[in-house]
């Protein structure tokens, strides 16, 4: 995806800028979903059980990435998160499944699908699971150019728990699209934050060419 308003040139590609950890947010959610996956196991109810048992090959196939469409659909023995999501509504299995379906549409470029799947998803107390998929609905808008909503969920990815990970992350993403949207201002503000307080981690490394852009498009 690219920026294609001439007035956001300096801006770069929005998919140059973000390609990285979008991938890395994308492979993140299946590992760490697969992590908080096993301690919910042991406090799921009988039906929910049952969609646990089924989740165990969808789970193998998700980390293969051309098998992405039998963790997705099934394989004709066993069922795949959509299946899975559809069936066993309202347990905690679905909800992972939507997580992991959101992910996997991603990572195949079906933006509006990824979007479908990760509005389902509802948090589960995790710090981390839940902000990154908040986060990949934002990346989801934001490869749909609905800006205004990748900005909104954006912002409360990097709110919902303040750490050195995630915060970050979705601080730098949400400085993207305001850019994309030419509010500089708030572009800004989010690149300062970086810098102000989370001095330690990965963007904050990178961010001064950002609050450089976004100051230079001020003026």
């Amino acid at each position: 995806m690219s920026v294609n308003n001439t007035k956001n040139n300096g801006t770069g590609s929005f998919v140059r800028d973000n390609q990285k950890s979008l991938a890395f947010i994308a492979i993140g959610v299946v590992v760490l979903v697969i992590l908080f996956f096993g301690y919910q196991y042991f406090y799921l109810a009988p039906r929910a059980e049952k969609a646990s048992n089924e989740m165990f090959r969808a789970e193998q196939y998700a980390l293969i990435d051309s098998l992405h469409n039998k963790a997705i659909d099934g394989d004709g023995s066993y069922l795949g998160f959509k299946e899975i999501a559809d069936e066993y509504s309202n347990t905690k299995s679905a909800n992972i499944a939507n997580a992991y379906l959101g992910g996997l549409y991603l990572r195949q470029g079906k933006y509006q699908e990824a979007a479908n799947a990760l509005e389902k998803y509802s948090d589960s107390g995790s710090p981390i699971i839940d902000p990154l998929v908040v986060g990949l609905l934002g990346d989801a808008y934001s490869e749909l150019k609905d800006y205004k909503k990748a900005a909104q969920n954006y912002k409360e990815a990097a709110e919902k728990s303040d750490n050195n990970f995630t915060t970050p992350l979705f601080l730098k993403k949400l400085g993207l699209v305001n850019e994309a949207q030419n509010d500089y201002k708030n572009a800004l503000a989010a690149y300062k934050k970086i810098k102000s307080d989370y001095p330690e981690s990965y963007e904050a490394s990178i961010v001064d060419s950002y609050i450089a852009r976004s100051e230079a498009k001020q003026q």
